[in-house]
């Protein structure tokens, strides 16, 4: 299906994915379309081995190399200069091209089988709530897609990390993800941080999920800083990752009862599907340790609550 230009959705370990072979342009653009996202988001290409990357990027520097030796197969995406092969729909027409090799076995061996890269933003309409499961998918594009390929739950439960790795040896952190800072910093020393001036919503973006509302539920959302400065909170659901006094709400979900930032992750995508399927007004948000998967979790939690 892949080989035929068709739309598979696969799990990886982050999330699922949209599949579709990144060489061909007509395939692609039907990402695009049943996600109905922008075509001035790029799209994440994924291999199966590392072999693959001099055929479809320019140059690797050393820091990139560092990167792919230590943290692939897994949930780290690089952008790299691209090779003229990659279609410039799958870039958004910028020189650079986005790209990971996923940790979970079934997606590498379907990109394997299928012999072509494959193209797969999250498997879902765009700027709602990441899929997590199989059953995330068909939540939003049952009718829209050719396949799922149902491998469970993912792992992590955020997408990967995106790193812009120029030539010039540097590294910037353009999103936050399944792979934290700290441990990206052990490899390769001090990472850059992109000024958020330097990203407008309506123009090519550097990096994919780098739009400044993102990843939201159909509720809106309310992120305070302790439970305390919550006013009015009656027929709110709270969305808390530890355990706190809750009897003013009226649906809770404790994301981990053991303050477990990987169980966290694992959980954040499915409990907001499940707020958004209850009769709460809007969600309250505890936000997360500022390290590790919290990082992410916040990137992901100050999307979802952009207006």
């Amino acid at each position: 299906m892949i080989q035929d230009g068709k739309l598979v959705a696969f799990a990886t370990e982050t999330v699922y994915g949209l599949g579709a072979n990144a060489l061909n342009p007509v395939a692609v653009a039907k990402i695009f379309e049943a996600k109905e996202r922008p075509h001035f988001d790029p799209l994440i290409v994924h291999l199966c081995d590392q072999s693959q990357l001099e055929e479809f990027v320019e140059s690797v520097s050393e820091t990139a190399q560092a990167l792919v030796d230590h943290f692939w197969p897994g949930p780290l995406t690089l952008v790299l200069p691209k090779r003229d092969l990659i279609p410039d729909l799958v870039t958004s027409g910028l020189p650079n091209v986005a790209i990971r090799i996923p940790e979970r076995d079934s997606a590498r061996e379907l990109i394997q089988k299928a012999g072509v890269p494959i193209a797969a933003p999250s498997a879902n309409r765009f700027g709602s709530v990441s899929p997590t499961t199989a059953e995330h998918v068909l939540d939003g594009l049952e009718g829209r897609i050719d396949a799922v390929l149902d491998d469970g739950a993912c792992d992590i439960g955020v997408e990967s990390t995106v790193l812009a790795c120029p030539a010039d040896g540097t590294a910037t952190l353009l999103r936050p993800g399944g792979l934290s800072l700290e441990e990206i910093e052990k490899v390769i020393g001090k990472v850059l941080q992109l000024d958020p001036n330097q990203n407008r919503d309506d123009s090519p973006q550097a990096g994919p999920g780098m739009l400044s509302r993102h990843y939201a539920p159909s509720k809106p959302i309310q992120i305070v800083s302790s439970l305390q400065e919550i006013r009015d909170c009656n027929g709110k659901g709270a969305l808390m990752m530890g355990s706190h006094e809750t009897n003013q709400f009226e649906v809770v979900e404790n994301l981990s009862p053991s303050g477990s930032l990987v169980e966290a992750a694992a959980n954040f995508f499915a409990a907001l599907r499940r707020l958004e399927r209850t009769n709460i007004d809007s969600i309250v948000a505890m936000p997360f340790p500022n390290e590790g998967l919290g990082r992410a979790l916040n990137d992901r939690l100050k999307r979802a609550a952009a207006e």
